[in-house]
């Protein structure tokens, strides 16, 4: 009876496809076998290595958050890849892997700097920033007793070696207080070495003079007590600082002076005068660096223009590349022009060169005194085409249209190609002309595929930071503005500029203006999408 069920079955079970079986040799591959296993290993033992290095460095800066989350993640992946189901898993971890890092750990990371005074003389805990205060203002002490040192290399940061008058041996860097040691090595009296350091002989004291100089290390946990300073790497002295710091009443004073600088709460220690004492520290602002965007009148003007122009060139350089790729598309896709294949060539080649090359040989041709176009199709004119505030707009409007059109001439010629000729014959036999025919028939077909592609390339101009930086890098500068920004300067190059350039870099509000555009071109993305429907269209 077994017997004649099991053939039954047999009979009505189908045999595996070819698909089934295809993917059953995958499953196979992916979850056994001896070599796998052990690529496997070695994969996984260089990620967890990779894993293990980056936890000491954490948890040496106390980054218990960022440390905690290394491990999970690693343990999380060893744990897909040793096991012999979670198939998906196995291909999806990687490049779910990278999309959190590359992208949402930086647009999460974008938006806390947003809302912090990051930036020049803000860019540390409050316990460097009094460090490095106290340590600008020291002054010798004129009865300092001379402390022996031996100058020592700590994984690549400097340190010394005291010995105290006293035979007292210690040991610290700029980071890290003095404090005793008992197995340093004793010559005459003179601690000269310890374990885990190197101690720098006299011609690498002189090769690194200016770092060993620079170098002052805290006398003890109170940053009063002054630190210890050399200028030969034998001799050190005891240096006190002019600043004098009260951490239980938060107050910063100028034993000098006698003023006192105060932390009230704006991230740097603050006199009653609103001088404040700088380097300071990094804190939350909430809101301030967006408030600060829209009503100081010193940014508020730069960013009102910035905006207006980095609206005008990406409008007009989807305009007019969208529109003269058009035509040209529709020249060349006419059946009764001979040659078009090569004619269609010649259009391409400014898209076959790399973009920023091509903008570095227009910079050059447009420059007011040896440049191309003025030496000879001007005959020696002198038109300032890049330093000139109009001039430069017309410019950069010009090399995008150039580098912009062959992009638009391949889709449109792709787009007019996938439009039925019946539609367009139909329309010649009921009488219609060229040109209604190209208004009311093929325009709307070729919006209808093109729009998302418009939407995109209207983004990508409004954050087009390689043509601006590479042609006229944002200039001519506007002297008037209190950041650094430039008449040819769009929202993108504007951001690059506060964030990275002059003597004072404002990460944070840089952090807010790049929030600022991301919510902009979201906005109008899905506006333009909304109206045009062009996503279900295409669907």
């Amino acid at each position: 009876m077994s017997t004649i069920t099991d053939d039954v079955h047999a009979e009505t079970t189908p045999p595996p496809t070819r698909n089934q079986k295809r993917a059953a040799r995958v499953a196979e591959a992916a979850s056994v076998g001896t070599k796998m296993l052990l690529l496997k290993i070695v994969v996984l033992g260089v990620v967890d290595a990779i894993a293990l290095y980056a936890l000491f460095i954490l948890v040496g800066h106390e980054q218990w958050l960022v440390a905690a989350i290394v491990v999970a993640v690693t343990a999380l992946f060893n744990w897909i890849y040793f096991s012999r189901r979670n198939l998906p898993a196995k291909y999806l971890a990687p490049g779910v892997l990278f999309l959190v890092v590359f992208q949402i750990f930086t647009l999460v990371y974008t938006g806390y700097v947003a809302f912090t005074n990051y930036g020049t003389g803000h860019n540390g805990t409050q316990e460097q920033a009094v460090s490095s205060l106290m340590s600008s203002a020291l002054e010798r002490v004129p009865d300092s007793p001379t402390y022996a040192v031996t100058i020592i290399d700590q994984g690549g940061t400097l340190g010394m070696l005291v010995t105290d008058p006293d035979g007292t041996v210690s040991v610290g860097n700029d980071e890290t207080p003095l404090h005793e040691v008992d197995d340093a090595t004793m010559d005459g009296g003179l601690a000269v070495a310890v374990p885990g350091a190197e101690s720098l002989d006299f011609a690498q004291v002189i090769a690194r003079t200016d770092e060993i100089t620079e170098l002052a290390v805290p006398f003890s946990e109170d940053p009063n007590d002054g630190a210890l300073r050399t200028q030969d790497g034998r001799s050190a002295y005891l240096y006190t600082s002019t600043l004098e710091y009260d951490e239980a009443a938060g107050t910063m004073t100028d034993t000098k002076t006698g003023t006192v600088y105060s932390d009230v709460g704006t991230g740097a220690f603050t006199a009653e005068d609103g001088t404040e004492l700088l380097p300071g520290w990094q804190v939350n602002v909430g809101f301030d660096n967006f408030v600060r965007a829209f009503t100081d009148e010193r940014i508020r003007g730069p960013l009102i223009y910035v905006t207006i122009w980095t609206f005008v060139f990406a409008i007009l350089s989807v305009a007019t590349t969208f529109f003269l790729g058009l035509f040209l598309a529709i020249v060349f896709n006419d059946v009764r022009m001979k040659g078009r294949r090569y004619y269609r060539l010649i259009m391409i080649l400014p898209y076959a060169f790399p973009a920023f090359l091509t903008a570095l040989v227009w910079s050059g041709m447009m420059n007011e005194t040896f440049g191309f176009i003025n030496q000879v199709i001007f005959g020696g004119a002198a038109i300032p085409w890049l330093t000139d505030p109009t001039l430069a707009k017309v410019s950069i409007l010009i090399v995008n249209l150039w580098l912009g059109f062959p992009y638009m001439f391949l889709v449109c010629t792709g787009a007019l190609q996938a439009i039925p000729e019946d539609i367009t014959e139909a329309a010649t036999v009921d009488g219609a002309k060229p040109w209604a025919i190209f208004r009311l028939i093929k325009l709307p077909l070729l919006l209808v595929t093109l729009a998302p592609l418009l939407i995109a390339s209207f983004a990508f101009n409004f954050n087009n930071f390689n043509l601006i930086y590479l042609l006229t890098n944002g200039g001519p500068r506007d002297s008037n503005a209190p950041i650094p920004v430039g008449f040819t300067d769009i929202l993108i190059s504007m951001v690059y500029k506060v964030a990275f350039t002059g003597q004072t870099r404002d990460y944070g509000l840089a952090s807010a203006f790049a929030i600022i555009i991301f919510i902009i071109v979201a906005a109008i993305a899905i506006f333009s999408f909304r109206k045009t429907k062009a996503l279900e269209d295409l669907n």
